[in-house]
């Protein structure tokens, strides 16, 4: 077997989100040479930024490979709530890194603009970075795809970070074209500029994103509602529930609940009857990690909840 075929055969053997993760290292591993080396030998600021960005891509992919397959790794004594913020952690360093690069593009954008102009070989800078757009394209759509079947927040912050590769290598290519045109090599500058500004945005949106993680931020609301909707119909021994709490830690999304059953069921009864509502609860939101404390429905017996998560009443339904 050649080292080709057996590196193909690995690769298909990771999970998704490791492919993905891998897939976008490579990527950019072969752009960063390229847009470095058209930077320095064709004179354009505008693509010698977009190539400090890829190299910082390089490493950013790389982050997000490692703490994907740190996610991965099952519960343990030392982290009894798996590894899963991990990947919050990822998206925060690369929420860094596009900050950095949008600094060092804005300063040589402005060393540029102090320095007057500087030619340009327009052509060759040209063809680099509609290749960049291409491969940049082709990888982020992968990534979206692998980030919805996993649920990789790694990843998903990966792949909007490679459409703004392929936004900013597209406003490098107006620049350039400006250049062709007008023949005023201002315009490389001032391009290079507006990208800073876009990845200054960028690593906000990325970074308020891995916050709200990190704070144990509630799953969305069309999730709550339908979990809500699905509790509100179960019967058969079971008077209510109350204190619905839900949380999402990287790919894993936490439940836990308080269920009100009715005082005359067995302590197998009631054990077989959480059971059945866990698994309703994870066909609804698949991969979900239940936990569910059992109430008898006896005076005195539950604290009233705070007003927030009020003791919904049951639309009993007939089974």
């Amino acid at each position: 077997m050649t080292v080709f075929a057996s590196g193909t055969r690995r690769f298909w053997q990771l999970d998704i989100a490791s492919r993905a993760a891998l897939l976008s290292f490579v990527s950019n591993l072969v752009l960063v040479s390229l847009k470095l080396a058209a930077g320095f030998v064709f004179g354009s600021v505008a693509v010698l930024g977009d190539g400090i960005d890829s190299a910082e891509d390089v490493f950013a992919s790389a982050l997000a490979f490692l703490t994907v397959r740190l996610a991965l790794q099952p519960a343990d004594a030392e982290h009894p709530y798996g590894h899963g913020k991990a990947e919050s952690l990822a998206a925060m360093s690369q929420a860094a890194l596009i900050g950095a690069g949008a600094v060092f593009v804005a300063v040589a954008a402005l060393r540029r603009m102090a320095a007057g102009d500087s030619a340009i070989e327009i052509g060759p800078s040209l063809v680099v970075m509609a290749v960049a757009v291409a491969m940049n394209f082709a990888v982020a759509a992968y990534s979206f795809h692998a980030a919805r079947a996993s649920g990789s927040v790694a990843i998903h912050s990966d792949a909007h970070h490679l459409m703004t590769n392929v936004v900013q290598a597209g406003a490098v290519i107006l620049g350039l074209m400006l250049v062709a045109i007008t023949g005023n090599n201002i315009f490389d500058p001032i391009v290079a500029l507006l990208l800073a500004a876009y990845l200054l945005w960028i690593a906000y949106a990325i970074l308020r994103a891995a916050l709200r993680e990190l704070i144990d931020t509630a799953l969305p609301e069309d999730e709550v509602r339908k979990l809500e909707h699905c509790l509100e119909h179960e019967s058969h021994g079971v008077r209510g529930y109350h204190a619905l709490r839900t949380r999402k830690s990287g790919r894993e999304k936490h439940i836990d609940l308080h269920i009100v059953i009715d005082p005359a069921m067995t302590v197998s009864d009631a054990h077989r009857r959480m059971d059945e509502i866990e698994g309703h609860i994870t066909e609804l939101i698949p991969g979900a990690i239940v936990t569910i404390h059992l109430d008898p429905d006896e005076p005195g017996m539950n604290q009233p909840p705070p007003p927030s998560q009020p003791n919904r009443a049951l639309r009993v339904h007939s089974h």
